[in-house]
């Protein structure tokens, strides 16, 4: 160990639910092309987590959630190469306003309802740590990613 002190990237992570239900998004952009994940996106400085979640939602689908309403179901922490960390809060969303869009269509080829118990094969890796830990219920609110045990 170096000693040095980590500088995570933080991202927020929703997890909008309707039901048995969890929208996904498809990526377009060249990191994790056509695989799929929750609207997510990196914290602004300064900014609060949860208000960051509910900033990121509305950017990526047009959906309005009032940050007190998010409820934080998973946190990951991310080891996505040697010179980057990341640290991701997932949130679940079961009340908000308006209808998913896809409103970054430069990055995103689709909008996608899945049930919970048919989700897709290809989802990426580091949300789907938070994903399947939000899912299994195991009690614990973290999970680890990338880490060499």
């Amino acid at each position: 160990m170096s000693g040095k002190s980590a500088t995570p990237v933080i991202d927020t992570h929703v997890i909008l639910r309707d039901g048995d239900k969890i929208l996904l998004s498809q990526r377009g952009g060249p990191y994790g092309y056509g695989c799929w994940h929750m609207p997510s996106g990196k914290l602004d400085q300064g900014e609060p987590i949860p208000r960051g979640a509910a900033r990121e939602l509305l950017e990526e689908t047009g959906i309005t959630v009032d940050p007190s309403d998010l409820r934080l179901v998973q946190v990951v922490h991310h080891r996505q190469d040697d010179e980057v960390e990341r640290i991701g809060f997932f949130f679940e969303a079961v009340e908000w306003e308006g209808e998913p869009i896809n409103t970054e269509p430069e990055k995103c080829m689709a909008l996608t309802w899945f049930t919970v118990h048919d989700l897709p094969s290809n989802i990426i890796e580091y949300p789907q740590a938070g994903l399947l830990g939000y899912l299994n219920e195991s009690g614990s609110l973290l999970s680890e990613h990338g880490w060499s045990q």
